[in-house]
This record gives C-alpha cells, sequence and structure tokens, in this order.
C-alpha cells in the first residue's frame, strides 16, 4: 500500500492529539468552553479511526475496489490485523495506566470493516448515518440493560463509555467511504473541507439548539467529548475531514515541512503503544497532575524518535510485526484461491 503523505500528517496529528490529551495540561479556559485543551479530548481519537477506514479502503484497492484472491487477501490481512490489534489493545490495558485504549475496539471496527470493503459509497455513507443517528440510544439503553451480565469486557467494548463500537463505527464507515475517493482530486478536497465546517456547524450548532430550545435531555443532546451522542459524532466528523483536507493540500505544497509529522503517522501504532508504556513507567501523575514539560517532552521526543527511525529504518516495529503477518497470513490462506481482476464500484 503506497503510503500518502498528507494521510500520514493527518494521522500524526491524530496520534499527538490523542497524547495532548493523555498528558497535556487543561488550561481551563472559556474559549472554547473548557479552553484549548478541550479540543484534543475526543477528536482526535475520532480522527484516527475516520483515518483507519482509509486505510481499509486503500489496503483493499483504494477506487478500484479488490475482486477475487486481492479482495480475500485484503479480508484475510484485516481480520488478522483486527486480531493483534485487540491483542496489543488487551495488553496495554493490563499495564493500569489511567487512559482508556481504544486499540480493543479498533479489533471489534476492523471485523466489521471486512464487511463494507464492496459497499458502494452511498451505502458506505448510509451506514455511517445510521450508526451514527441509531447507535447513540440503542448503546445507552443496551448499556444499561446489559450491566452486570458476563463477559462485561466484550459488551464494555460494543456499548462501553469511551468507544463503544455500536456508535465509532460510523467514524470507520466515513474513512471508507473517503478512501474510494481520488484523495489527489482539488475539488473534492475543496468538498470535504466545505462539509467539514458544516458538519461541525451542524454537530455543535444542533447540540445548543437541542439543548437550550428545544430542551432535549442533555445525555442525548451534548456534544461533548466522548458523549458519542449523534451530535458528537457529526462534528468529529467535520473536524476529521477538516483536517484531512487541509493535511493533504499541506503535504503537495510543503512536503518537506511536513515530514516529521507524516513520520509519527506513518508509525502510529509504534508511537501510540510506545507513549503508553512510558505512562506506566512514568506513573499516573502524569496524567492526572500534567504539566507544560512533561507535555512538550512527550510530543518532542515521540516527534524526533519517530522521524528518527522513518528516516533509517522505516517501517515502525508494531507496523512491521503487523505487516508481516497478515500478509503471510493471506498468502497462506489464498494460495488456492482464483484471481481477480480489480472494478470500479460506486
Amino acid at each position: 500500500m503506497r503510503r500518502i503523505v498528507g494521510v500520514d500528517a493527518a494521522r500524526g496529528l491524530a496520534v499527538l492529539g490523542m497524547m495532548t490529551a493523555h498528558v497535556g495540561p487543561d488550561d481551563h479556559g472559556p474559549v472554547p468552553p473548557g479552553g484549548l485543551a478541550q479540543l484534543a479530548d475526543g477528536r482526535p481519537a475520532a480522527l484516527f479511526v475516520v483515518l483507519a477506514g482509509l486505510s481499509l479502503a486503500l489496503l483493499s484497492g483504494g477506487q478500484e475496489v479488490a475482486t477475487g484472491t486481492r479482495l480475500v487477501q485484503a479480508r484475510v490481512r484485516i481480520l488478522v490485523r483486527a486480531l493483534l490489534l485487540f491483542g496489543l489493545g488487551e495488553l496495554l490495558v493490563l499495564l493500569g495506566t489511567p487512559i482508556a485504549v481504544i486499540l480493543p475496539t479498533y479489533g471489534l471496527m476492523f471485523t466489521f470493516g471486512c464487511v463494507a470493503l464492496r459497499w458502494s459509497r452511498p451505502s458506505l455513507l448510509a451506514g455511517a448515518a445510521l450508526f451514527a443517528v441509531v447507535g447513540p440510544p440503542l448503546a445507552q439503553s443496551l448499556a444499561t440493560t446489559l450491566d452486570g451480565w458476563p463477559f462485561a469486557g466484550v459488551t464494555d467494548l460494543a456499548v462501553g463509555h469511551y468507544y463503544p463500537a455500536l456508535v465509532w463505527t460510523a467514524y470507520l464507515l466515513v474513512g471508507l467511504a473517503v478512501g474510494r475517493c481520488d484523495l489527489r482530486s482539488p475539488r473534492l478536497r475543496a468538498a470535504g473541507a466545505l462539509v467539514g465546517v458544516g458538519l461541525v456547524v451542524l454537530g455543535h450548532g444542533g447540540s445548543w439548539v437541542a439543548r437550550h430550545v428545544l430542551g432535549w435531555p442533555e445525555r442525548f443532546a451534548t456534544s461533548a467529548p466522548h458523549s458519542s451522542t449523534t451530535f458528537e459524532v457529526v462534528g468529529n466528523v467535520g473536524v476529521a475531514l477538516l483536517v484531512l483536507a487541509g493535511a493533504l493540500v499541506a503535504a503537495d505544497r510543503w512536503p518537506r515541512a511536513l515530514a516529521p509529522l507524516a513520520a509519527v503517522g506513518s508509525l502510529a501504532l509504534s508511537a501510540y503503544t510506545v507513549h503508553l508504556v512510558a505512562i506506566a513507567a512514568l506513573g499516573p501523575a502524569v496524567v492526572r497532575d500534567p504539566t507544560v514539560g512533561s507535555w512538550l517532552a512527550f510530543l518532542v521526543t515521540t516527534v524526533a524518535l519517530c522521524w528518527l527511525w522513518a528516516s533509517t529504518v522505516g517501517r515502525g516495529p508494531f507496523e512491521w510485526l503487523l505487516h508481516r503477518v497478515s500478509t503471510a497470513a493471506a498468502d497462506v490462506g489464498t494460495r488456492d484461491e482464483p484471481t481477480g481482476s480489480p472494478s470500479r464500484v460506486g
């Protein structure tokens, strides 16, 4: 899969944004409500999932959706990656950091993503809308109903508080739809930016109207980070489209300037994993009582190490493991499958 600098730069922003949400200081400012630190809460993780969907699209042919053996190989690779991400996520949970680890939910959503690989763009967007509208109230209802049931860990992935797959799959499907488009098209980038602005206004403005004018309950009407309401999902998708459009344009104009950020994005899994290990080693105080110094140390160290590794070694260690194992599994599993030619969908 050919790397796209703009996509890597957007993914790098997502990684550094999640890192800021974990170890960044809270400025408690009035604009936006809660301070600038609030911008890093929830939105980078949503961007991370949108870009994951985009990566699944690229892995399965991009605009030209794979068929035959190539489609089977793509599905096997994605399923193996889902299993590995789930396992890695559960290991990171065992570190006991005060961080909600997103990787187990990633694994669950990747599994569903295999089902949607051949959906057309309208079908992907319709599915995303369904998860965004029906998912939040259904997840809240199921979370109450399933409270105390066996296998709480599995149900928490589907309907839990921070990353409920029943809602967050909307981000994955949006990313898949974007990945089925021509990312080099200036018209697509302009349209993405305009739609992004509209969705940000609709999400957060609609939340204000629902709460203050229509009197809807807070649990359905808020757009607060990690509330996983329809309004938050709409606003977060808008932010993701804006960031992606901006990163693609900036990467075309200033590729060298964006190289350090793109390096973080190309080593996103390694950077995310190592920063959680570092938090476990430093202790919970780095999260609960963060300082500007510790936050900057995380960011600068991450960018420097990723840039050095990408420039000298190439693929990150965890990325190499995912690629090697999933590719080997796909080659073995499809050795006797008939080949097929790619076809255009959507």
